[in-house]
């Protein structure tokens, strides 16, 4: 195992060059899926492609610091494995041979797993959570561990944006988003309480899944009511194949189904009618990033998708008003469930959490049982009244942030940027799907499309469609 920040290899190819501007119609992200076929013709190898990531991972890693260990030796050693069974037409999964990184919060038994956090330093407890033993048997290569923000809060790590070492690549996925985005990687693992996928995916330029709640195994996180697995990908295709082989062989969390749908990705599908999920961030967008996403309806629109907003029916009116508090209750939630795992570092390793982390404790310890017992119901509310809707449109649409990556600000009260349009797909366990669609000021803003439970398959479907329909909107 490695530091990257000793490794000395010279910059090879990936993402446009820490500081370039990102353009949708122009960037190429790192994908998989269309290695594949030269893999089979022995044109090329998961050995090759795994030395093209670590050539990226040494230009870029110094600026954009994604990661917390890169476990070089191991890798390689998959990835020979894996080059032995495509040449011997034995090939495990699609992803046999995919290069990945996995979030720190997630058990891997070759590395340690210290979370973000001083008080976890030096954590290892060798062992494989389900959904990295999963990935293993699927054949892909565990490349190393990503930065997460400390314990997947607000505590930002050292992470910068790809596209701008200024501004924060967002959290708690912070390593994971900005890995994919970087071309370090095809695809990385993330997780989300409240906005840890979608969020960092688009100040980042990835696609990104956050499945319905559930979905996919968490392993050892058990501990929120709403955190879920996510993947981070260059491509919907990559994206959807390491979502389904995690969910083929370790299924879904503890008393839930597991991720429906194909084995390959879903094909693009033409939606007849989209909502427009505006949120209570809507009124605080900057003029830019509205303008870009009005041009992405009027789009819409001209190619005979109908569109309905809060002022068109009173359902999605009544939608509105059940969400407007969603980031108060997430936010109680969350502190309330948190507060024992706090407890217990704050008593055995004194002076080891952050100011950010120290607040959440005191929120939690703020809180009654009739207090969170009161946000439960507010959430099944909201629950009730997405599912109101149902009939009324094919998904929701909105955005996936309020506009890009804001300047870092570690100290301040968001250091990695507003989950405003995400705590309705974490707090309703509602699967969606960001799609890296527009450019502000030259940087990455996704458009985000979200189901009904257990209506990831159609969510992705309609994600490609709109990819591949809608021309890419870049505003200064």
């Amino acid at each position: 195992m490695l530091s990257v920040a000793d490794d000395t290899r010279s910059k090879g190819r990936g993402a446009a060059d820490t500081g370039t501007a990102y353009d949708p119609m122009v960037f190429r992200p790192l994908t998989f899926f269309d290695a594949v076929p030269r893999f089979g013709a022995g044109k090329d190898d998961p050995r090759q492609y795994l030395e093209r990531c670590l050539e990226v991972i040494a230009a870029r890693e110094p600026v954009v610091k994604a990661w917390v260990i890169v476990n070089e030796r191991g890798a390689r050693e998959a990835a020979d494995a894996s080059a032995a069974r495509w040449k011997n037409g034995k090939p495990l999964s699609p992803i046999d041979g995919m290069p990945i990184g996995i979030k720190d919060l997630i058990e891997t038994k070759d590395m340690p797993t210290q979370m973000g956090c001083a008080a976890m330093e030096g954590n290892f407890p060798k062992r494989d959570s389900a959904l990295v033993r999963a990935l293993r048997d699927a054949g892909a290569v565990i490349l190393g561990k990503l930065v997460t923000t400390e314990l997947g809060g607000a505590h930002p790590g050292p992470t910068t944006n790809p596209f701008d070492p200024r501004r924060t690549p967002g959290g708690s996925s912070s390593g994971s988003g900005a890995a994919v985005g970087a071309g370090m990687v095809p695809v990385a693992i993330g997780t989300q309480v409240g906005g840890s996928v979608i969020r960092p995916a688009s100040y980042c330029a990835n696609w990104a899944l956050k499945p319905t709640y559930g979905a996919l195994n968490r392993g050892e996180r058990q501990g929120y009511s709403q955190s879920t697995i996510g993947v981070h990908a260059g491509s919907p295709v990559d994206m959807w194949h390491v979502a389904i082989e995690i969910a083929q062989r370790a299924g879904g969390d503890p008393g839930h189904p597991g991720l429906f749908g194909p084995p390959e990705a879903p094909a693009p599908v033409k939606p007849q009618q989209l909502v427009v999920m505006e949120t209570s961030g809507w009124k605080d967008l900057d003029s830019s990033t509205r303008d870009a996403f009005e041009r992405v309806l009027e789009s819409l629109r001209a190619v005979g998708v109908s569109i309905i907003r809060r002022g068109d029916s009173r359902l999605v009116e009544s939608f509105e008003r059940g969400i407007a508090s969603l980031k108060a209750i997430n936010s109680e939630i969350c502190a309330f469930e948190l507060r024992w795992s706090l407890e217990n570092l704050v008593e055995q390793h004194p002076g080891k959490l952050s100011a950010h982390a120290l607040k959440k404790l005191e929120q939690g310890r703020k809180m009654n049982l009739d207090d969170f017992r009161q946000r439960l119901l507010e959430r099944e509310d909201a629950r009730r009244r997405l599912a109101a809707i149902a009939p009324l449109g094919d998904a929701l649409i909105s955005l996936s942030s309020p506009g890009p990556a804001p300047i870092n600000d570690v100290d301040g009260p968001r250091p990695t940027g507003d989950a405003i349009f995400n705590y309705p797909s974490s707090s309703l366990g509602a699967p969606a799907v960001t799609v890296p669609l527009i450019a502000v000021s030259g940087m990455p803003v996704g458009v985000q499309i979200m189901g009904q439970l257990h209506e990831d398959a159609r969510v992705a479907g309609i994600a490609r469609w709109l990819a591949a329909n809608v021309a890419p909107i870049n505003v200064d």
